[in-house]
């Protein structure tokens, strides 16, 4: 059975994680799909312009704000969410990624990979690359992986999630840097696994610099097709309706798998 999946793009204002939530509600209530993928940081806003600020707006999971709207929006639309959150454990600040179900279940992703200034904010990801088992309200099976953001740019992160089965990888990003919306196409074709990619736009300022990010949320098929994609500056949810198991037939030709030929003997090791 086909699975609907969905991104949806918007512009955050910068903490002000009601009025986020409010937006994001509002742009969810009619959409029809299975699975569903939220920008990165979706309720706080991306270019913090200090750690404090940063602390104001994290949240513990899952019992934070942000998880508990997820928790109900997916309980309503019988739709997997997968949503960037700001993170707080302790004393450690994550950028993390949620995996809400309809029956409340929540699973973590930690952000591998930091991006500019995220390096002096938050602790690197510490859970490693997942990927779960889904269901849809009928009954249909698929794997999911998650990675966020600036992890497109380290072919090892798609990589690893196809190893471990991923049929689909869900994307939150708040990209600035112009390149991933032509590379998600090749990680997607590459790894023959569809991807969704939910991107952010609008613009963001601290200190005299301004960061403007792209929008071109998209949706990607194993063969590297684009099968939906965003503009660069509207606030948007893109449907596509996809059969997850066409992901998990690696083969190039009748001689060539995807997967099954690496050579791992032959590649570099890591020089550090």
């Amino acid at each position: 059975m086909p699975v609907r999946v969905a991104y949806l793009q918007f512009a955050p204002e910068y903490l002000e994680v009601d009025q986020n939530l409010a937006t994001v509600e509002s742009l969810l209530r009619p959409v029809k799909a299975d699975l569903v993928v939220l920008p990165e940081l979706f309720t706080s806003g991306y270019f913090f312009r200090s750690k404090e600020d940063l602390a104001h707006v994290a949240e513990p999971i899952p019992e934070g704000t942000s998880v508990t709207a997820l928790q109900s929006w997916s309980e309503q639309l019988g739709a997997t969410l997968v949503a960037g959150v700001p993170e707080r454990d302790g004393a450690n600040l994550y950028n993390s990624a949620v995996v809400v179900r309809p029956n409340g279940r929540v699973d973590t992703y930690r952000k591998v990979h930091l991006f500019y200034e995220e390096t002096t904010l938050f602790e690197p990801g510490d859970l490693g690359f997942q990927v779960f088992e889904e269901e849809t309200s009928d009954g249909t099976s698929y794997r999911l992986g998650t990675m966020v953001c600036f992890d497109w740019y380290y072919p090892e992160a798609a990589r690893t999630l196809a190893l471990k089965g991923a049929d689909l990888i869900a994307h939150p990003s708040n990209l600035v840097l112009p390149h991933c919306p032509d590379s998600m196409p090749v990680r997607a074709r590459e790894n023959h696994v569809f991807t969704i990619t939910a991107n952010r736009h609008g613009q963001e300022e601290k200190a005299g610099e301004t960061l403007e990010f792209i929008g071109l949320s998209e949706v990607c098929g194993p063969s590297g097709d684009i099968l939906e994609r965003a503009d660069e500056s509207t606030d948007t949810v893109g449907v596509v309706e996809v059969d997850p198991h066409d992901a998990r037939d690696r083969r190039i030709n009748k001689h060539n798998d995807v997967l099954r030929d690496r050579r791992p003997e032959a590649y570099a090791s890591d020089p550090n």
